[in-house]
């Protein structure tokens, strides 16, 4: 059940960050859910993989290329869902530490319960 709001509340902030940046376009309220959805699938699959492999690369920059790994994923996400667009890297790194801000505060709200 907690993973089932997780999702609905990624969902939401992806909405939010849609109607808020420029960059970045959602068609439908599914289409959002789904882009929780194959984010966190990318996530739990896809990143650690990429992390393992540019490990030398992001321990010299003190972890600051995670930022592009993470445009990378939601970039990859982009190509996969017809109802989502991000116009470029600069948007998909916007969109991806907002993201992130916005998980952290509405996820706080599950661990209160």
């Amino acid at each position: 059940m907690k993973r089932l709001l997780k999702i609905v509340l990624s969902a939401l902030a992806v909405l939010i960050l849609a109607k808020i940046l420029p960059g970045v376009g959602i068609d439908s309220y599914l289409s959002a859910v789904i882009v929780a959805v194959v984010l966190a699938l990318l996530n739990a699959i896809l990143k650690p993989i990429l992390i393992l492999f540019t490990l030398p690369v992001t321990v010299m920059t003190l972890g600051l290329f995670l930022l592009v790994i993470n445009a990378a994923i939601i970039l990859l996400a982009d190509q996969f869902i017809a109802g989502f667009t991000v116009n470029g890297w600069l948007w998909a790194i916007v969109f991806s530490v907002l993201l992130s801000i916005f998980q952290s505060i509405l996820y706080s709200v599950l661990k209160k319960d």
